[in-house]
């Protein structure tokens, strides 16, 4: 039986308790897993002031509309991101692989489903104004994958 594909795309590195969670969703399943991490996706001002404000994060919202709070990973940030991640994901004993991608996102995930993804994981912080109007990565990916799509929060145990 081949083994389960699954994209994990993650806009920043995961840690090791984000792998094991993730790791745990198929445990005892022979699973192939493929991180890709965005470089230099371009975010929304609006959305990113209006998330700090919902959890409440004054100095990050003021930080947003000043332009000195860029969570954007360039390539480097990003090639480190993902190294970090197969790491986390290979010392849990799972296979790993992974490719920093430019560019939409969703795209990218489009084109793993069409080389043979079964499932994909989104990991991503909380955003508040794209979750509540299902205008982020995860529910983009459900609305046009048509693979089964999980979205955790990082650092923590949430679904979105």
């Amino acid at each position: 039986m081949a083994a389960l594909s699954i994209t994990v795309l993650t806009e920043e590195a995961l840690s090791d308790a984000d792998a094991q969670r993730l790791v745990q969703v198929h445990e005892g399943e022979d699973v192939a897993y493929h991180v890709i991490v965005p470089a230099d996706v371009k975010r929304n001002l609006l959305a990113d002031v209006l998330d700090h404000l919902s959890l409440f994060e004054l100095r990050e919202a003021l930080d947003a509309v000043r332009g000195k709070d860029d969570d954007r990973l360039d390539k480097a940030e990003a090639a480190e991101a993902l190294a970090a991640s197969v790491a986390a994901l290979t010392g849990t004993g799972a296979e790993a692989t992974g490719d920093v991608v430019e560019g939409d996102p969703i795209a990218a995930l489009r084109l793993e489903v069409a080389d043979g993804a079964d499932e994909v994981f989104v990991v991503t912080e909380p955003h508040a104004v794209e979750d509540t109007f299902h205008a982020d990565w995860a529910s983009k990916a459900r609305d046009t994958l048509g693979v089964p799509v999980l979205h955790v929060y990082a650092g923590t145990g949430f679904l979105g």
